[in-house]
């Protein structure tokens, strides 16, 4: 079972780092320039991996066309991924938003206007 998961978990950072650098030098599509792959989660019987994606833009139009770009792209991808890694077969791929940098940049805004909400004022 170790061994299963051990692989698994050596495939998913293979696909990450194979679809990154298919982005960055195989598809010219100008609406994925700004996506960043930010994670990659393969089932246990290596059939279908689900692809985590940011992009920097907060804009539901630059997001959507982001999700377009990728949907266009994902047969190159997955030809190119198959190419790349020495596996019996290429999982089949999924893209889904990574909504947790946007998350995290939420709460510090929250912790910062804490921060200087609970600092006292100076009295000269």
């Amino acid at each position: 079972m170790a061994q299963q998961n051990f692989r698994v978990g050596r495939l998913e950072q293979e696909i990450q780092r194979s679809v990154n650098e298919i982005l960055l030098k195989r598809i010219r599509d100008p609406r994925v320039q700004d996506v960043t792959i930010t994670g990659v989660e393969v089932t246990g019987d290596l059939q279908q991996a689900t692809i985590y994606y940011s992009v920097l833009s907060e804009l539901a139009s630059v997001n959507q066309k982001a999700a377009d770009g990728l949907t266009a792209a994902t047969g190159l991808i997955r030809k190119e991924v198959g190419a790349t890694l020495n596996i019996y077969k290429t999982p089949e791929i999924f893209f889904k938003k990574d909504d947790s940098v946007v998350y995290g940049n939420k709460i510090d805004d929250l912790i910062r206007q804490l921060h200087t909400e609970d600092r006292p004022k100076r009295q000269d």
